[in-house]
């Protein structure tokens, strides 16, 4: 609803108290960059799948990008760098790549509104930790919206909104809902432990 894919039946969605639908289109989507888990990759090098959302950027801004999405360095690692040409939907690259990828690609619009759709599912916890410190130095003047499975990607979020069943049943910070929400302390148990490790 945010970039407009559909329009919300009830209520409304805003950006800086400014309804969506009084946001003309394509203004709209260039100020929101988007990566999703199922991360979509087209034919052509990976330098140009990162700047598809901005065709006029320069390499130095690419590889920011990439630095900040942990992709720089396994990017580098093949054979022809930035100029690796990807196949179709990105069949030649690990789930794990194909989603850093797209975050450096909605990085690089220096979007508004950065919105992650469970697109760090393919990576492991400490490549993930390290997108996430990246996101908070790269991101700060921008709204971020996380949707994440792992508590572990929501942790340090201002506020975490628990569906059950796809309704809101809680919302609040980490500690508030350890405190009060029985739903989301049972995900933190069942994926963190007692002893919460990644709490704090």
């Amino acid at each position: 609803m945010i970039p407009r894919f559909y329009d919300a039946t009830e209520g409304r969605v805003s950006i800086d108290g400014v309804d969506v639908r009084d946001i003309a289109q394509e203004e709209l989507r260039r100020s929101i960059g988007i990566a999703l888990q199922e991360t979509v990759l087209f034919r052509g090098s990976i330098r140009d799948n990162i700047r598809y959302g901005r065709p006029e950027a320069s390499q130095e801004e690419v590889a920011a990008a990439a630095r900040a999405a942990q992709a720089h360095d396994f990017i580098m690692a093949l054979p022809d760098g930035y100029d690796t040409l990807v196949g179709q939907r990105g069949v030649n690259l690990s789930g794990g790549q194909k989603q850093r990828i797209a975050i450096a690609r909605a990085l690089l619009v220096k979007p508004a509104v950065l919105i992650l759709d469970d697109s760090t599912s393919a990576v492991d916890v400490e490549t993930e930790a390290r997108i996430l410190d990246a996101l908070a130095e790269e991101t700060r003047s921008c709204a971020r919206i996380l949707i994440a499975q792992r508590i572990s990607t929501v942790l340090h979020a201002d506020t975490i909104l628990v569906l059950d069943e796809g309704r809101i049943v809680a919302k609040g910070t980490h500690d508030e809902l350890l405190a009060s929400s029985p739903v989301y302390r049972e995900i933190h148990e069942s994926q963190l432990g007692n002893g919460g490790a990644m709490h704090g």
